[in-house]
């Protein structure tokens, strides 16, 4: 069976991908599972919004009706924002929600996946999953990690989630072979923050160097991603410090709900907003444009 049967790709986002034009990605689990209504359609739109001003075509990425959507209309993000049981959709839960025609918002892995599918190159979001905080015991480590070491899709994100164990997530990475480049700094951020206490295994302070690092890399056939690194804007970010004592607490009470597996970070994300006055969810808002932005511009020397 064709895999384009379970593909809607909308008519702005065809004609893009038909004629060479910079199409960035963009995932929806942000909007079901990332933040409140309304400021996750709004959101949303914004961060659709500032893909376009950069001379790029959006394709935010959801399934519904057992179809994957590359590029949703503004009802459906409406949709997507206010539904109440909508999955959180990684590639294990793929086939299932597709086959019962649920609705799903998708993860960076899925996201991925999808985008490759439609022959998207560049996806931006918030910040990757990786190798969970005791991981060692718990063997919890984000399929986002394995579909990049194998998908050819660049991401940028503002780093790692910084809930995640940051060092062991970048050792997995190289393990991977996938290439860990932060725009414009030596110092790998870590989300919230753009200090992590690790140093950016590359550094590169272009688009256009960005983009042809990614010409190199599929041109000589090695598959998987490239992570780009782009810190949060410096007037929105946190104290690296008191992010993290609100992780600390939020994973102990996590422990104590017994919040497992997929529902972890949503809690955790959800939690620190909660106790940080929403400065949290500002920050978070300013790091997912600034990432549509920084995507886009790559995505426009990429074609070029």
């Amino acid at each position: 069976m064709n895999t384009n049967n379970f593909i809607v790709i909308s008519p702005e986002v065809k004609h893009a991908l038909d004629n060479n034009l910079p199409v960035v990605a963009l995932e929806s689990t942000i909007i079901s599972h990332g933040m409140p209504w309304p400021q996750n359609a709004i959101t949303a739109k914004l961060v659709e919004d500032e893909v376009r001003n950069q001379g790029a075509v959006p394709a935010t990425i959801a399934i519904m009706d057992g179809k994957c959507l590359v590029g949703l209309s503004s009802d459906d993000i409406d949709y997507f924002a206010q539904a109440q049981n909508v999955w959180k959709v990684s590639l294990r839960d793929m086939p299932y929600v597709i086959a019962q025609k649920l609705p799903g918002a998708t993860t960076v892995a899925a996201t991925m996946r999808i985008a490759s599918m439609a022959g998207i190159k560049i996806f931006a979001t918030g910040g990757i999953g990786g190798v969970h905080r005791g991981a060692a015991e718990t063997m919890d480590i984000s399929a986002d990690l394995t579909e990049m070491g194998q998908t050819n899709v660049a991401i940028v994100a503002a780093g790692v989630k910084s809930i995640l164990d940051i060092g062991l997530t970048l050792e997995y990475m190289e393990t991977l072979g996938i290439p860990v480049v932060t725009y414009g700094q030596d110092e790998f951020p870590s989300f919230y923050s753009s200090k992590s206490g690790f140093n950016s295994p590359l550094r590169l302070d272009t688009p256009i160097a960005i983009a042809d690092l990614l010409k190199a890399k599929w041109g000589l056939q090695l598959n998987g991603s490239v992570l780009i690194a782009n810190p949060v804007p410096t007037e929105f970010e946190m104290n690296q410090e008191v992010i993290e004592q609100h992780i600390l607490k939020a994973l102990e009470v996590a422990n104590q709900q017994n919040v497992k597996g997929k529902e972890v970070t949503p809690f955790i994300l959800k939690y620190i907003a909660n106790n940080t006055h929403g400065e949290s969810l500002e920050a978070n808002i300013a790091l997912i444009k600034n990432n549509a932005a920084i995507a886009s511009r790559i995505a426009v020397a990429f074609c070029n």
